[in-house]
């Protein structure tokens, strides 16, 4: 059956004593995954957590944060990952949205102190438990605590009750009005997008991954957890992107699977000392997230000795849509997303052979958006295609080829962008009369944010006002003083004009 619980089960059953986590110093087989989970999904219930609540899960990739998620599910729960970068109000609007009743906080990361933010930013009056995602602790909120000893043979049932139609996870992304739309998925599309992306990667019990993708994103989440839980891969998990670390994880534990944004690939190309570093275990990347350039293919395959290169296309909306296979050429791994994967349909529309807006449909994609049919109704018609928002082509093979954003999120070293969020913030600073932001390329990060304002606020100010409210990746890099912003006659900022 598919759904996260009996995945897990299978798991443990097939792979026993496989590891499935190592970390650092530390190794978690697949049966003491099982284990850890069914014992904090125990606890999760007798602190009160009810089959369909929501919990919060805010922090970096660790065991723990696996743990915390599979014990979600498995308590018949919804996951809602929050983005480790978020500053408490950001996390605060989520749990507030959501009625979230459970939060697990990486309290300490990145040196923060994350209780204090989201205590400052809300009540958040729904919470009940507040957890400490280092140790799994649990700790009731308010006077009256009513925690239990739940049994196992209830934690069992528990996760027998769960379907696969059942709403497995949540994931956050922000749309074109700048407010984050949470995209539901059943526990059948989080484990079925999985499933094909393993099969056209070949992963095997054999392979160790190295997830520098977030878990808190589709891409490490499903991509990663759930790829590993289907497959026996064994996964190193990595809470940021350190490039030293990165190449000796690569070259003593032979990592074999190396999935990520392009600015990863970049950074090993770059790094001092690299040709000293034998890391010629990696058989597989998967990149995507951004227009790629062929030579970046070229070198991944030449210098990295990558034996597989391939370019992949998905959102938060629909985790994988297309994706490029084993035997295509660097070209077309670079110039293309590939083809639709198992499972989905694409379609342009357009002229045949014209660029026009993407249109997807199938298995993966999205139950809908949170609390918000008007939204859903518009990014899913009545035939069930999804309207992406994005532009492309499609040659006659079926390789998709994405040209533009009919919106304009812009992606920063892998993380989506989207202006409109950005803008609401910056108008809030004394100083900002209007401001418009816009990608522009960034050889490393491959776009960063350009923040054109009209006022008399300083650059420096600028960025460090948008610091405070919003994660980094959101931050621009740079602001331009403009007199006044171009507008078409309903007021629209033509942004390309700024973009030229």
């Amino acid at each position: 059956m598919d759904t996260i619980p009996a995945i897990l089960r299978a798991a443990a059953e097939r792979y026993g004593d496989q590891p499935a986590f190592v970390e650092g110093n530390r190794t978690v087989t697949y049966a003491q995954l099982l284990g850890e989970v069914r014992e904090l999904a125990r606890r999760y219930i007798g602190h009160g957590l009810a089959a369909g609540e929501r919990v919060v899960v805010w922090g970096p990739n660790s065991i723990e944060w696996v743990i915390a998620a599979l014990a979600t599910t498995y308590a018949g729960a919804t996951l809602i990952p929050a983005n480790s970068r978020y500053t408490g109000h950001e996390v605060a609007e989520l749990i507030d949205r959501t009625g979230a009743t459970t939060v697990m906080v990486a309290d300490g990361f990145l040196g923060r102190k994350q209780f204090e933010e989201l205590r400052a930013a809300s009540e958040i009056a729904s919470v009940r438990v507040l957890g400490n995602l280092a140790t799994l602790s649990l700790d009731h909120r308010g006077e009256e605590r009513h925690v239990r000893e739940a049994t196992v043979e209830e934690t069992e049932a528990r996760a027998d009750a769960v379907t696969p139609d059942d709403v497995a996870d949540i994931l956050f992304t922000s749309g074109t009005t700048g407010r984050p739309k949470g995209a539901m998925s059943a526990h059948r599309q989080s484990i079925g997008v999985a499933r094909a992306w393993a099969e056209l990667g070949g992963v095997t019990p054999d392979d160790r991954y190295l997830v520098i993708n977030p878990f808190f994103h589709s891409f490490g989440y499903k991509i990663g957890i759930i790829v590993g839980l289907l497959t026996g891969a064994t996964l190193y998990p990595l809470a940021t992107f350190d490039l030293d670390e990165t190449m000796r994880i690569i070259e003593t534990e032979r990592i074999t699977l190396l999935p990520g944004a392009p600015t990863i690939y970049q950074s090993l190309l770059s790094a001092p000392g690299r040709e000293e570093r034998d890391l010629s275990s990696l058989r597989l990347a998967v990149t995507g997230a951004a227009v790629v350039p062929v030579v970046l293919i070229e070198r991944m395959r030449d210098e990295l000795a990558i034996d597989h290169v391939v370019t992949a296309f998905g959102m938060t909306e629909a985790v994988v849509v297309t994706m490029c296979r084993e035997d295509d050429s660097a070209e077309i791994v670079a110039t293309t997303c590939g083809r639709a994967v198992p499972g989905m349909e694409i379609r342009i529309d357009g002229p045949a052979g014209e660029a026009g807006e993407l249109l997807v449909k199938g298995d993966y994609v999205m139950l809908g958006y949170l609390d918000d049919p008007a939204a859903t109704a518009e990014a899913i018609d009545a035939d069930g295609w999804l309207h992406t928002g994005d532009v492309g082509v499609m040659d006659e093979r079926g390789n998709l080829r994405i040209t533009d954003r009919l919106k304009d999120m812009y992606i920063s070293g892998g993380f989506n962008v989207y202006p409109a969020e950005v803008e609401q913030a910056l108008m809030r600073m004394d100083g900002v009369n209007d401001v418009a932001v816009v990608g522009v390329p960034d050889e490393r990060m491959g776009e960063i944010g350009k923040a054109y304002v009209v006022g008399s606020a300083a650059e420096a100010d600028v960025i460090a006002f948008a610091k405070e409210r919003l994660a980094n990746f959101k931050v621009p890099r740079l602001v331009e003083h403009v007199d006044v912003l171009p507008r078409n006659l309903s007021g629209k900022v033509l942004k390309n004009e700024l973009r030229n």
